[in-house]
């Protein structure tokens, strides 16, 4: 008989906002309300049926597929988290034999917006040994950010080498600082993104949201607040690109995707 999921080690749903500040050349700001997932992804890959009201590779009002992450393969070639082990082991990362949770956002009603997600990779002893942002942009690609030796509350920082927005220039580099709360972190999720250039920061942006486990009750909150998320969202961003075009916020051109899919951290504050 398989054994049941530990307590912890459940699907949770965090409920929260989404906040972006451009300081120049124009300044802009907005904040939306969304919701995400933190998911465990080897109690996932063991158990599957602990994945309970989310659909797991399958077609669902909430669901998750593996195909829209890491390199695409679908749970036959591994999936997802297979990608991420791969890229742990090529980076000579070989200590992160824990749980690896996964904060993103689902597929609602089949449609899936994903512009970042982040892999959070414990040891077995549960204390964290890397996290890996993995960003998509609107051209189809990805690229991750191997964040190395994290701690949670610390400041890291990456040189920025892939495109997102044509808002942005391809230089200078991102500082990210995460931070979660209760028991196995799993009260409440923050992550701060802010993007510097060589004149200083230039975007502060990030999430945060208030865990909980993915229920029957919990599903049909966030549907119900949050009905179109997916479309929600990408129409959020048209616009707010409509409002920095009218403010004649310079236009960068899309570059050649980077040579290598991963970037290590570059340095870090302690």
């Amino acid at each position: 008989m398989t054994p049941a999921a530990a307590p912890g080690h459940v699907p949770h749903i965090g409920f929260g906002h989404v906040w972006h500040t451009r300081l120049r050349p124009r300044q802009h700001r907005f904040s939306v309300p969304t919701f995400f997932l933190m998911l465990p992804m080897r109690m996932l890959r063991a158990q599957p049926r602990a994945a309970g009201v989310l659909a797991l590779n399958r077609a669902g009002v909430l669901a998750f597929r593996d195909a829209d992450h890491g390199d695409g393969s679908d749970p036959r070639h591994g999936g997802a988290l297979a990608w991420l082990e791969a890229l742990l082991h090529a980076e000579g990362i070989t200590d992160a034999q824990g749980e690896i949770w996964l904060q993103c956002y689902p597929r609602v009603l089949g449609y899936s917006f994903k512009p970042v997600s982040f892999w959070y990779c414990h040891r077995s002893d549960g204390s964290l040994r890397a996290i890996v942002a993995e960003v998509n942009n609107t051209f189809g690609e990805r690229h991750a950010y191997l964040l190395d030796q994290p701690r949670y509350g610390q400041e890291l920082q990456a040189r920025k080498a892939f495109h997102v927005s044509p808002f942005c220039a391809v230089e200078g580099g991102y500082r990210f600082e995460f931070r979660r709360s209760g028991p196995e972190g799993l009260g409440s999720a923050r992550v701060r993104i802010d993007y510097h250039d060589a004149e200083g920061p230039v975007l502060l942006t990030g999430m945060a949201g208030r865990l909980e486990p993915l229920t029957p009750a919990s599903r049909r909150r966030a549907l119900w607040r949050y009905p179109l998320l997916t479309l929600g969202v990408m129409a959020r961003i048209l616009w707010n690109a409509l409002l920095l075009w009218l403010k004649h916020v310079p236009f960068h051109a899309k570059p050649a995707a980077p040579a290598l899919p991963v970037s290590r951290s570059s340095s870090s504050e302690h």
